[in-house]
């Protein structure tokens, strides 16, 4: 969620029941809003009714499935740090955007102005992606690094239980 958003949000905490709502759709997103209120003991229409809360506050933004990047053939993760030509994020944005290995892209502060995960299915082709990201108009310098592995995969549990 982007910072302006998230400033946004942060006067409307989750509840004990938002919680533990999530966190069951965390562990099980396809399941239906009856199974849902049968398993946290709450009527369907208070299941129905939090849903639609989270998805008006911007808290719950969908239910895409969990994919395995490496066994879709991309097995290189990579990140980059970009340094850009001054008053230009929108268009470099809307140009990395367009690569389809770029995966995220995030303004920063610190050492360059974005950095960026993108993925590859081998190195020759990371370099392709690279050079892909070089040729965007605004791009000064870019700074990559490989992933080795992930061993703290991106979660958003532990935040979730602490409210339970």
């Amino acid at each position: 969620m982007p910072s302006d958003q998230q400033s946004e949000h942060s006067d409307q905490p989750l509840d004990s029941l938002d919680a533990r709502l999530l966190l069951l759709l965390t562990d099980e997103p396809r399941l239906g809003v009856l199974e849902c209120s049968r398993r946290l003991g709450v009527a369907r229409g208070t299941v129905q009714a939090r849903l639609d809360r989270l998805v008006a506050k911007g808290v719950l933004t969908g239910f895409p499935p969990a994919l395995d990047l490496a066994a879709m053939g991309f097995g290189l993760t990579a990140f980059a740090v970009l340094e850009i030509a001054q008053g230009r994020r929108q268009e470099v944005s809307d140009g990395l955007a367009a690569i389809n290995e770029v995966c995220e892209v995030h303004a920063t502060t610190g050492q360059g102005d974005l950095f960026v995960r993108m993925v590859a299915r081998s190195n020759a082709d990371l370099q392709r992606v690279i050079d892909e990201m070089v040729d965007v108009p605004g791009v000064q310098r870019l700074s990559t690094s490989i992933a080795l592995s992930t061993p703290v995969p991106p979660r958003v549990r532990p935040l979730l239980e602490r409210i339970t």
